[in-house]
């Protein structure tokens, strides 16, 4: 399995990378969390998961272990694919997901699109007592967005796998409540709970 790539970033969105590593392009699924510490990089490290289905082999990327630990976590309870683990991590911040569950805030689960009051309990159920354990420290770094703030919060909106005219229309909201708004993630996070 492969483990980590370190390379250059060819190409960059808040949903894809394209990592460069020694002439060979890895196409790499980020979470919005990852994105906010790569999108000034040039070249970097990127944590690895490869996901494989019958068809389809799809590679998460993650710029710190205890990203890529909590998404390994979600991804063990049953119902939770790596789809909506990516999405949960897109969301809410590793620390964030890892109090809602000790705390047992299903509320603050089930504000994440595609997580039901079900989904929630299950998550707390099956990793109440692993999340105690393993307690870690996750940093945040927020980066300020460039100029198509709206256009990348779109881009990654349909890379979630939300329909395109869905994502405008939470976009467009979000824009319209807070046209001072200049940070794609929180664009992005805010346009989730819009939709």
């Amino acid at each position: 399995m492969i483990a980590y790539l370190n390379g250059k970033l060819a190409y960059k969105s808040p949903a894809l990378v394209h990592l460069d590593v020694n002439g060979v392009g890895y196409e790499v699924q980020i979470s919005l969390h990852t994105w906010s510490q790569i999108q000034h990089l040039e070249t970097c490290k990127l944590l690895t998961y490869v996901h494989i289905k019958e068809d389809a082999h799809t590679m998460y990327g993650f710029f710190e272990d205890a990203e890529r630990s909590m998404f390994l976590q979600l991804i063990s309870v049953s119902g939770i694919g790596a789809s909506t683990a990516r999405m949960m991590l897109s969301s809410l911040h590793p620390e964030d997901i890892q109090r809602a569950i000790v705390m047992e805030n299903e509320k603050m689960l089930e504000g994440v699109k595609g997580i039901g009051a079900k989904t929630a309990k299950r998550l707390i159920l099956e990793l109440k007592d692993k999340m105690k354990k393993h307690k870690e420290e996750i940093t945040y770094l927020s980066s300020p967005s460039h100029n198509t703030i709206q256009d990348d919060a779109l881009n990654a909106l349909v890379t979630l796998g939300i329909a395109r005219n869905m994502a405008e229309q939470a976009v467009q909201r979000v824009l319209k409540a807070e046209p001072q708004l200049n940070e794609l993630e929180i664009l992005i996070k805010k346009s989730l709970k819009n939709l």
